[in-house]
């Protein structure tokens, strides 16, 4: 798995010390947005990411554990040694003035949800858009609170059931809410966290995409040199940035494999070889492996076993097709920073794995290469920012996500050839119905699943036994949470009606409307 040892590549940035809140990556996007270059580091690897960093404020972000508890984690003494600002949230709040001789407790009402904080005194961290004596909605989710302030903090907002809703030292500039700016329900939660890294800790907020593409092609020469590199594409938004940026630095030192494993969505190749050949004229080795991934998946109806066969033989198709790029040192990958985040836990020391589109499989220590991974500061929102800044494709950098196993998990039970071709073609009239009707832009994933059952129905003067097709398609705003979207029927009816009419094997079209986590979303 990757660490969390990149340089910043900006010189004015915000350390965000994560406590194990699920919504701590929000908080990053949210001082991102406002043009902060912002890390996240684990509590336990925190003061490592601080002497490195050099930030010019530190967060504190929530998290499910109790500072009444033994062994409770806590932010490490040198944030508070540096005079720097911070912002604590929630369970951050709660560490902090525990760390400073306040008292934190249980036992007291617990706040989960909407909540409404009162203003007591003016602050530089609502200034603009909070008034003393007014009363503002936000989102609360604890169950201990603090009951006695450390020395030099003052209470300047409360709510019913916290008390200590806003604490701040205005000298040290030590700001604490007991609510989550981070998230949407809190509605001026941005422009507070704005507030702290512009008017409190004094940044510019000059981070922009212009910059962060000149300063990693500085980074990918300083590293690559002379040395060539190659890079595993798959076709998505990750890997077609990373190949397109590794190119500009430098040039044909960059070799692309593709691995076509036979489950790819329609005309995926020939997309993928047009842009990548023709349009950037970025050397390209085409690997045709469906024939050997469609024979050892025969069989196969453990989701899981599925997910392995496919990593492990494309990692075995990768390293072939690598030997034949002579002198190849590095490997580039997509890794994003929900990535970087995702594989350093608290309890354990980071290992590199391959992502390999499919998120499984390990990077075998034989290839002896060096990882490459220019977009591992980056969210995916951000990384479509890139790919616009570099003139990509826009039908690339708007792609819906698209799992490494490809049609494998929207294929529940065994996967044939006949079924994969079948999947193929109703996805391809599904996804063309979005985009003509002006609907693929705002949804965030949306694809087609084969069920694993199949239904009498009459077509004409026929009797058939084909196939039922699901639909899904989900909305979210920072790929952490999903909910379906809401289609008209007479939508649904058009594009059932061109599938069942079209694709012959499927005799009936249904809709999906649980709410689900997004991105690799399984059926089986």
């Amino acid at each position: 798995m990757t660490d969390l040892s990149s340089p910043a590549p900006h010189p004015d940035s915000i350390l965000i010390i994560d406590f194990g809140s699920q919504v701590t990556q929000l908080i990053a996007r949210r001082v991102r947005e406002a043009g902060v270059y912002s890390e996240i580091a684990p509590f336990n690897s925190a003061e490592e990411a601080f002497l490195r960093m050099k930030p010019k404020g530190v967060i504190l972000s929530g998290g499910p554990a109790s500072v009444t508890e033994d062994g409770s984690p806590r932010a490490p003494q040198v944030v508070f040694d540096s005079g720097l600002p911070i912002l604590a949230i929630c369970y951050g709040q709660q560490t902090l003035c525990t760390q400073l001789g306040g008292v934190v407790e249980g036992g007291h009402a617990a706040e989960f949800g909407r909540a409404d904080v009162e203003i007591h005194k003016s602050s530089p961290l609502f200034e603009g858009f909070w008034q003393v004596g007014q009363k503002y909605p936000v989102w609360m989710s604890h169950g201990d609170r603090v009951t006695v302030a450390p020395e030099g903090f003052e209470v300047i907002g409360t709510s019913p059931n916290a008390p200590f809703a806003i604490c701040v030292n205005e000298a040290r500039r030590y700001y604490t809410t007991m609510f989550h700016p981070e998230v949407v329900h809190t509605p001026d939660g941005a422009k507070l966290l704005s507030n702290f890294v512009h008017k409190i800790c004094g940044l510019a907020g000059d981070w922009t995409m212009a910059e962060f593409r000149s300063t990693k092609i500085a980074e990918i020469r300083a590293q690559v040199g002379t040395g060539r590199v190659i890079c595993g594409l798959s076709g998505g938004v990750d890997s077609s940035v990373a190949a397109i940026l590794i190119h500009e630095a430098v040039g044909d030192q960059l070799t692309c494999v593709f691995v076509d494993h036979g489950l790819l969505r329609l005309n995926e190749r020939e997309q993928v070889e047009t842009l990548f050949r023709d349009h950037y004229n970025i050397p390209l080795i085409h690997a045709d492996e469906s024939g050997r991934f469609m024979g050892a998946l025969a069989g196969v109806t453990d989701p899981e076993t599925k997910r392995k066969t496919i990593g492990k033989l494309f990692i075995d198709v990768f390293e072939e097709k690598a030997k034949s790029v002579g002198g190849a040192k590095f490997l580039a990958q997509g890794t994003l920073y929900p990535d970087v985040i995702e594989s350093v836990s608290f309890d354990g020391g980071p290992s590199v794995t391959i992502k390999s589109h499919h998120n499984v499989g390990g990077l075998p220590e034989r290839m002896d290469l060096k990882l490459v991974e220019p977009l591992r500061d980056l969210f995916k929102d951000e990384v479509r920012a890139l790919g616009r800044e570099l003139g990509l494709n826009e039908a690339f950098v708007g792609r819906h996500p698209f799992p490494g196993p490809g049609l494998a998990i929207r294929i529940p039970g065994e996967i044939t050839q006949e079924k994969a071709d079948i999947l193929r073609q109703a996805d391809a009239i599904y996804l063309e119905e979005l985009r003509g009707n002006g609907l693929y832009d705002v949804i965030w994933q949306a694809f087609a699943v084969l069920l694993p059952v199949k239904t009498v129905g009459v077509m004409g003067d026929h009797r058939t036994y084909d196939h039922v097709c699901a639909l899904r398609a989900v909305t979210s705003t920072d790929g952490m949470t999903a909910d379906f979207f809401p289609f008209d029927m007479a939508f649904l009816g058009r594009v059932a009606t061109r599938i069942v009419n079209e694709v012959k094997g499927i005799n009936r079209v249904v809709y999906d409307i649980t709410s689900k986590p997004p991105g690799t979303i399984e059926w089986e």
